[in-house]
């Protein structure tokens, strides 16, 4: 365990006293599950999971000393940027927390989770470091007791198996969407861009349908009311999980990990996801050619996936489209290192820690080099790392696959130093 936790954590964890814990010592103390809890002293949102957290966390302490051993462990990855207020947090902690000095790997934390905001839980195996549960915040407002515990995975058959709905009061069993393609949609009616996707995503639809695909989308509503719900979903001709099972909608985000709104996971016809891009996909795809979006290595740079640069670290290659072919010459060169860095992830059942664009030459693409004050030099080889507000940039004439390997594998290594964004 102390292995695969060291590698995520690092070697040494602080206490509330100030005494440093050894991460290999965990083990020791029967610890088969960490949280890693993202958050800061500050701001009402985080004072109240840090309540609930520490009641919940508690209740584990209680069972560790009457049973002998202690299941969870808790970690908290600070926001903070001054060291005073992160001691003043951790002393109010009865968990461990990451030291202060270890920003870099404060920074990969996030990163390597993709946490685009706080409070956040990350539930991980402390004997594999993968992933357990993305959404912790919903263990603990759905489980207080912890009888769940370990909240991992499970089938999306089993989580969503129960009545569906259509919005003319038709019930059909969730096993009716068995051998189809399904794009489970998290949603709400008062979400302008959940509504400005709502309109892409029926015609969408419909064209799917048209085509002869077996597809079917399922709405999992975050509607502040039954009445919202209703109005909403009167726009939509596919099925939803109804609105007063509440259990089943939370336990579908907790499946999904899901951070914001709107978000459509799209799975094959065995339960199993294709992409967490969805939203991304039918904007980029009005024609539904590409449907069922199996993800692509190297992506070009569009006003609709824009934002996934803000999901973590993302190389992008800057070239001048008003030379024919020029970009798609540049998806060819990135895409064998693309995938070699895919696939030596997904075999250690990871995400990639690089998303990989091509970015040509438009008003947004000039607005992005504006925001990282980039060169206007074309090509121009960079990795963003947005959350970080850190740039890396290799400005040369030419760019070669041996030239883009070594600037990946250094930035992997932590060889590379960043410039401020």
């Amino acid at each position: 365990m102390a292995g695969a936790l060291s590698e995520v954590l690092g070697e040494v964890l602080v206490a509330a006293d100030g005494e440093e814990v050894a991460v290999s010592a965990l083990a020791a103390r029967g610890v088969s599950l960490v949280g890693l809890y993202f958050g800061c002293s500050l701001g009402g949102s985080c004072a109240q999971l840090g309540a609930s957290l520490a009641a919940f966390y508690g209740r584990f302490r209680g069972e560790a000393a009457a049973a002998g051993g202690q299941r969870l462990e808790i970690v908290f990855v600070s926001a903070e940027q001054e060291q005073q207020q992160w001691q003043e947090a951790v002393r109010a902690m009865p968990w461990l927390a990451l030291p202060f000095a270890d920003k870099h790997r404060k920074l990969k934390l996030w990163n390597k989770y993709r946490v685009s905001n706080i409070p956040s839980l990350i539930f991980i195996d402390a004997s594999t470091g993968k992933v357990v549960c993305r959404n912790g915040l919903l263990v603990i407002r759905d489980d207080p007791e912890g009888l769940e515990f370990p909240w991992g995975p499970k089938p999306f058959s089993e989580v969503v198996a129960g009545p569906l709905l259509r919005n003319n009061g038709q019930t059909l069993d969730s096993t009716a969407l068995e051998g189809s393609h399904v794009g489970v949609y998290f949603s709400a009616h008062w979400c302008p861009p959940c509504r400005s996707l709502t309109r892409v995503l029926v015609e969408s639809y419909r064209k799917i349908k048209e085509a002869g695909q077996k597809f079917e989308i399922l709405f999992v509503s975050a509607d502040r009311s039954e009445d919202s719900f209703k109005q909403y979903f009167s726009e939509m001709p596919w099925v939803a999980v109804p609105y007063a099972d509440e259990a089943r909608r939370s336990r579908l985000n907790r499946l999904y990990g899901i951070q914001g709104i709107p978000t459509l996971i799209v799975l094959d016809s065995k339960g199993d996801v294709i992409t967490r891009q969805g939203r991304v996909e039918v904007l980029n795809d009005i024609e539904c050619r590409e449907f069922p979006w199996h993800p692509k290595p190297v992506l070009e740079l569009t006003d609709s996936n824009a934002v996934q640069l803000n999901e973590g670290p993302c190389l992008v290659l800057f070239v001048d489209s008003e030379d024919d072919g020029e970009s798609e010459a540049a998806k060819q060169l990135i895409q064998p290192i693309a995938e070699k860095i895919i696939a030596k992830y997904k075999a250690k059942d990871e995400e990639a820690p690089l998303l990989f664009f091509v970015a040509g030459e438009d008003d947004m693409t000039d607005s992005l080099r504006d925001y990282t004050n980039l060169p206007e030099a074309a090509p121009l080889l960079t990795i963003l790392d947005m959350s970080a507000r850190a740039k890396y940039v290799m400005d040369v004439e030419e760019i070669t696959p041996e030239i883009v390997e070594a600037f990946v594998s250094d930035f992997l290594a932590d060889k590379l130093k960043p410039e401020p964004i």
